[in-house]
Parts: C-alpha cells; sequence; structure tokens
C-alpha cells in the first residue's frame, strides 16, 4: 500500500495519464452512447424527483472503480453509487488508504434532459488532503485536470482564476434555498444583496471549473457530499482560488464543514461571501 506522498507524486508522475484515459474510457463506453438516447427504464429515483440515477451513473462507476484500483493498489474507491447502496463506504474518505473519490454523472439531472452541462469527477486523497484531480466533460470534450502543488490545467492551458473586477456584482453559483434547513436557508438568502447576483447551481463540477478558469466569481454549497466537491475543490485551489467555510475555515472533504461554504476566484472574494453568509444565520 501507498503510505507517503513522496510515493503517491511518484504514482501520479507516472500514471496521471492512465487515469484520464480510464476516464474518457468510462465516459466513451457508458456515458455518451446514452446521452441523448436514455430509455424510460434507464432512469431511476433516488431520495426524490430531484435525486436521479441512471445506468450510465452505476456502470460508468463500475468501471471506474476497477480500473482505478488496479491502478494503485491498495486504494479504495468512494463513489456516489456505491454509497448510496452501502453509505458505510464513505467512512473510506476518513482512513488511512488512497481513496478515489467519483462521481461518474456530476449533473445527472442535465444529462437526463439531454443537456451537456454534465461531467465525469474524479479526485484522489489521503488523510484528508486532495492530491489529484479530473474533471472531464464529454459532451463538451473538455477535460481539467489539477495535481497538488503543480497547478491546474484544461485540455493542457495552464488556469488562474484570478480576482474580479473591480466594481461589478459578484457572481455566485447557489444551492437553492428551498432544499437546506433553515439555517442554511437564512445564509444563502443573505447572498441577495446589493453588489451580488446569486443565481441557481448547474453540475457542482462545471461551476468550480467556471471559477478556476475565472468565469464564475463564486459558488455558495449546502451540502458536503466529497463526490461533488473533492475534485473542483482542488481545480479551484490549484488555480489560485480559495474554499472557506461559513466559519471561516477550509473546508474539509472528510466532513463536519460548516455549511454553506464557498469556493471563490480569490481570497477577497471568498472572504467576502463568507461574511454574507456569516450574517445571514
Amino acid at each position: 500500500m501507498i503510505d507517503n506522498n513522496e510515493t503517491i507524486e511518484e504514482f501520479l508522475a507516472q500514471h496521471s495519464a492512465d487515469v484520464q484515459e480510464a476516464v474518457r474510457k468510462a465516459a466513451a463506453a457508458e456515458i455518451m452512447p446514452r446521452f441523448r438516447q436514455l430509455a424510460a427504464h434507464e432512469v431511476d429515483q433516488k431520495a426524490g424527483p430531484h435525486d436521479l440515477v441512471t445506468d450510465a451513473d452505476r456502470l460508468a462507476e463500475q468501471y471506474l472503480t476497477e480500473v482505478l484500483g488496479a491502478l494503485l493498489p491498495g486504494s479504495v474507491v468512494v463513489g456516489e453509487e456505491a454509497v448510496h447502496a452501502n453509505p458505510v463506504t464513505y467512512d473510506a474518505i476518513r482512513g488511512d488508504a488512497p481513496v478515489w473519490i467519483v462521481d461518474p454523472v456530476d449533473g445527472t439531472r442535465q444529462f437526463v434532459h439531454g443537456d451537456s452541462g454534465f461531467c465525469t469527477l474524479v479526485a484522489l486523497a489521503q488523510h484528508g488532503v486532495l492530491l489529484a484531480s479530473w474533471t472531464y466533460a464529454p459532451a463538451r470534450d473538455q477535460l481539467a485536470t489539477a495535481i497538488r502543488g503543480k497547478g491546474a490545467f484544461l485540455d493542457g492551458e495552464r488556469l488562474f482564476s484570478g480576482a474580479p473586477e473591480p466594481g461589478r456584482d459578484l457572481e455566485v453559483a447557489t444551492s437553492h434555498p428551498d432544499y437546506t434547513t433553515d439555517e442554511e436557508k437564512r445564509a444563502l438568502l443573505a447572498l441577495w444583496t446589493d453588489g451580488v447576483r446569486p443565481r441557481a447551481c448547474g453540475s457542482a463540477g462545471l461551476e468550480y471549473l467556471a471559477v478556476a478558469r475565472g468565469e464564475l466569481d463564486a459558488t455558495a454549497f449546502s451540502w458536503e457530499a466529497a463526490w461533488d466537491h473533492a475534485a473542483g475543490l482542488l481545480l479551484v485551489e490549484e488555480a489560485g482560488g480559495t474554499a472557506l467555510t461559513r466559519t471561516g475555515e477550509p473546508f474539509r472533504i472528510t466532513g463536519g464543514n460548516a455549511l454553506p461554504f464557498t469556493a471563490a476566484r480569490d481570497a477577497a472574494t471568498a472572504r467576502r461571501v463568507v461574511e454574507l453568509l456569516a450574517g445571514g444565520v
């Protein structure tokens, strides 16, 4: 089993391209053949009509679980659909082994409706530290990658999030307040104020990519499932951005965060969003 960051760095130097290939192959084999071709029996609900799962989700996750586990002996895979079937598997994120965090189709609702705004998310972490990430939007043929300390890239070009232009409203992609606790709802509603332009979020992975590209100023999310956030958080961090919880602490993929939290283009924007979120509670 890999048990130190140096050997993981060696693994990433040798096999990052293999992970990219696995992500692309999972999408080509299991996701894109079903894009705009889903039959009714290939779509199910999990917790309700807004929480969908398809055969593409399940089969792409199975593919990635097999390939990623074989690439890195001693590692474990935490995938969204596996956790739905057996919630205890989520505990591996807090364990000692390197862990692959997988969301096979982030933005399933968009995928089901034939919208291109979905992606496959893979992150590698150990001891709660994000080490590498891959964000692949197959319908747009975009692949974003990040390795801790080595930068963030989109299709091979370095990403720099930068600071928002002075004097304009901050654009913030947010969770819908109606799908939160009362406390979180009050926090999110505080973003509806002068100088801020909130909008509903789409695929979390693609919102993080927009922040890393400097196209979106910040996010404000009220849930902490690691498969939605791990890949994007490292992407934003390596592009120069910052993620903070409502109480101003760094977001932890191991859980226990004060929600909502933000990921922003720069530290000043993150602090501004946090101030608003904290003031709304």
